[in-house]
């Protein structure tokens, strides 16, 4: 199945440049250098669906001109990729729909306690309207937004709900997810998506080797790494190079990178054939 991932950010939770850093990287001329939270959108057979919705999400929605989302994938719960949910609110006006979510158990409690005016039986008027699916490491699949609930607008009131009679005529898509871990005590799971023949994994210092096989096959695959050295959250970068070859994809991308990096140019000549540093705005393609 045709798949098109872009890059919507590819830095780390402080985003590149940082506030008030002066070092070689905050201060490159590259616009490669310029990095926003990590997000990816996926246009996966007929669905446009995005994984993580950071701090900086409306600013992304805009700059890559998106005006459709089917679903937003969540791969944990920190706030780089969570803190920008409370936008999804300019979606529903424009489609009229909730916005699907799937997520974890865990990260659906957190979004319960960190925006709760989301989960009220009577909302705010105006509040963001989300339909949350909870998803687990099994392969699952993701529906388009058609033959979800209408939202209908009454003003001081908020949103109504009606059941739609659309029929579903984009997908459903099989999404398969790998379990990957923030932490080497496994406290904190994180989950990557693989879509068709590319994967996306972010925020990760531990991949089993289980996992490994759910990512054999790729046309591409992304990892993350802040650091050349070691890290207690993130891969090192030779943690990454060891897993990009026990993967063994066409291409591969780091991603989530930071300031620590050298600047893109430096990075990219440092690596191996076949590894790159993803920049906001590549695109990988695969059929």
């Amino acid at each position: 199945m045709k798949t098109k991932l872009t890059f919507l950010g590819s830095g780390t939770s402080q985003g590149v440049p940082m506030i008030g850093c002066d070092c070689p990287v905050c201060k490159s001329a590259d616009p490669r250098d310029k990095r926003l939270r990590a997000s990816a959108l996926v246009e996966y057979g007929d669905l446009t669906i995005l994984v993580d919705a950071g701090p900086d999400f409306r600013y992304q929605m805009l700059r890559a001109g998106v005006r459709h989302l089917d679903a937003i994938l969540l791969t944990h719960n920190h706030k780089d990729h969570v803190g920008g949910l409370d936008d999804v609110r300019a979606f529903n006006l424009l489609e009229h729909k909730p916005v699907n979510i799937y997520c974890e158990q865990y990260v659906e409690d957190a979004l319960r306690r960190e925006y709760p005016y989301v989960f009220t039986e009577v909302r705010y008027p105006g509040a963001p309207e989300w339909h949350t699916h909870v998803i687990d490491a099994n392969p699952f699949l993701v529906h388009s937004n058609e033959s979800d609930d209408d939202l209908s607008w009454e003003m001081g009131v908020g949103y109504h709900r009606a059941k739609s009679n659309a029929p579903e005529t984009r997908g459903p898509v099989e999404v398969i997810p790998i379990q990957g871990w923030h932490h080497e005590n496994k406290d904190l799971s994180v989950f990557g998506y693989r879509f068709g023949k590319i994967a996306y994994l972010t925020d990760m210092r531990l991949l089993e080797d289980e996992q490994l096989q759910k990512l054999q096959g790729l046309d591409a695959v992304t990892l993350n790494c802040v650091k050349i050295q070691a890290h207690y959250s993130h891969f090192s970068l030779q943690m990454c190079l060891d897993l990009f070859e026990k993967i063994g994809a066409k291409k591969s991308y780091i991603t989530h990178i930071s300031h620590l990096l050298p600047p893109h140019a430096d990075f990219d000549a440092m690596l191996p054939e076949g590894v790159h540093p993803a920049y906001d705005g590549l695109v990988l393609e695969s059929d």
